[in-house]
């Protein structure tokens, strides 16, 4: 089933990440190329018209604060000499013109200042031109304005060789982009293999995948995976386990409650059937009990445990509605049955049907091995959260006290028609809310079973 955010394409995401950034490197190099093209071409010209009006600065005489040019016709055809683009020049003072053209404007745009002198871009006869300018002054405060005009023709042509030599990069961008993909087709084709075999052996079997060629990058990944196969095969072993010892534990009631049922179809009065059937009676409920036991089993899935629903409850309320179902029980035996917890709540993060299921097979456990005329008793604690439930019984050795915790499993001492579930329900309901069991010796001699849960009564 493909996911809802669409199809998720580890090569298209290497491609992006390593594509995206190498165009724009590519995109930055070419523009700042660009610039440094325009602006090193710029400058030399700018230099150059600069030092022609420089030259021709340096011909110019003031003489009480009037300004003459001697050029001659020769140097000035040298000045306007040049097979691209049109040059002109002028010589003012004021308003009065020295020598060459008087229409060269005296400013414009993109100027542009050096240390003896400015240049700008301005329009001379409809065309664009680039003007240097050069003031110069006198010991009278009089002054002068060189000014040479240049048409762009060289400075265009010069730039776009410069940037021409940015064109390489086009090829070598798509010699790397190339490069790029066959890199990522290259690093992906192992993982799509290494995939397909584990996908292959995962329908086959659920034993451990071989990592030994899997790139070192990838071995958490390989890990998690062999340590979720082996989860799954620890959970489907538990399970097959469980149901071959429920199947076999629920076969003998069964089977007692045929035999019993034949019994009372052959029963030759009414007093032996009543018998009989009273016997079906006691064995249908130890038979319901069991079942409720396995069912409770079945439904603890540790591995799914934040879906149980914890939520703030008082330890308290629910001892008391769990010893109120078992009353009828104590009294039955004559047993003296209590209840000892804080007038203010004990409040823990719980699931409380589980933990009203713990407390049951508590007092079950405790009423059925306790003799006639003994105690019971439930406590709730308040220093951090526990429950205690404590009997007169003959109590567990403590070299039986780890094993007991298994599933249909009874101490030696035990006695009557339990099942051996009720304590594996209790460790298994207080693994799932991280809660600690504790077996000891009651103070009547029996056995104290402690539930203890987290200080800040959360199971997380």
């Amino acid at each position: 089933m493909r996911p809802q955010g669409g199809v998720h394409w580890l090569s298209r995401d290497l491609l992006v990440r390593l594509m995206l950034p190498l165009l724009a490197i590519v995109a930055a190099t070419g523009a700042l190329g660009t610039y440094t093209a325009h602006r090193l071409t710029e400058r030399v010209f700018d230099h150059w018209l600069l030092d022609a009006a420089r030259s021709v600065g340096a011909l110019v005489r003031f003489e009480h604060g009037r300004a003459s040019l001697d050029l001659a016709s020769a140097a000035q055809a040298v000045l306007l000499y040049d097979d691209i683009d049109r040059i002109d020049f002028s010589v003012i003072q004021g308003e009065r013109l020295l020598a060459g053209r008087r229409s060269i404007p005296q400013s414009g745009q993109h100027e542009v200042i050096y240390p003896r002198g400015r240049a700008y871009e301005t329009g001379l006869d409809g065309k664009r031109v680039r003007v240097a300018r050069v003031d110069l002054d006198d010991s009278e405060g009089q002054g002068a304005s060189v000014l040479v005009s240049e048409t762009l023709v060289k400075r265009q042509r010069s730039e776009r060789e410069l940037v021409e030599v940015l064109w390489p990069l086009a090829v070598f961008v798509l010699a790397t982009a190339v490069a790029i993909l066959v890199a990522v087709r290259r690093t992906v084709r192992p993982l799509e293999r290494i995939a397909a075999r584990w996908n292959e052996r995962s329908h086959a079997s659920l034993q451990p995948i071989a990592d030994h060629d899997v790139p070192h990058e990838l071995l958490p990944f390989a890990t998690a995976l062999n340590d979720l196969l082996g989860r799954i095969r620890t959970m489907l072993a538990a399970e097959r386990q469980f149901a071959a010892t429920a199947a076999h534990q629920l076969r003998t009631p069964l089977t007692g409650l045929q035999l019993g049922l034949a019994r009372a179809a052959e029963a030759p009065d009414l007093p032996t059937a009543r018998a009989v059937i009273g016997e079906l009676n006691h064995a249908t409920q130890r038979t319901a009990r069991l079942v409720q036991q396995l069912l409770s089993l079945g439904s603890l899935n540790l591995e799914s445990r934040g879906d149980f629903g914890f939520v703030s409850a008082d330890l308290g309320s629910l001892a008391l509605d769990v010893g109120t179902a078992h009353a009828d029980q104590a009294l039955a035996k004559a047993i003296e049955f209590e209840l000892l917890a804080p007038t203010e709540p004990v409040l823990a993060n719980v699931q409380p049907e589980l933990i009203a299921e713990t407390l049951s097979n508590l007092l079950d456990n405790a009423i059925r091995y306790t003799s006639s005329g003994g105690r019971v008793r439930i406590e709730v604690l308040d220093q951090s959260p526990r429950i205690r439930v404590s009997d007169s019984g003959p109590g567990i050795p403590e070299d039986e006290r780890e094993r007991v915790f298994e599933r249909f499993v009874r101490g030696r001492s035990a006695t009557g028609d339990g099942s051996g579930l009720g304590l594996a329900i209790v460790r298994d309901i207080a693994a799932a809310h991280r809660a600690k069991v504790t077996l000891s010796d009651s103070d009547w001699g029996g056995l104290s079973v402690m539930v203890a849960f987290a200080s800040d009564g959360d199971p997380d």
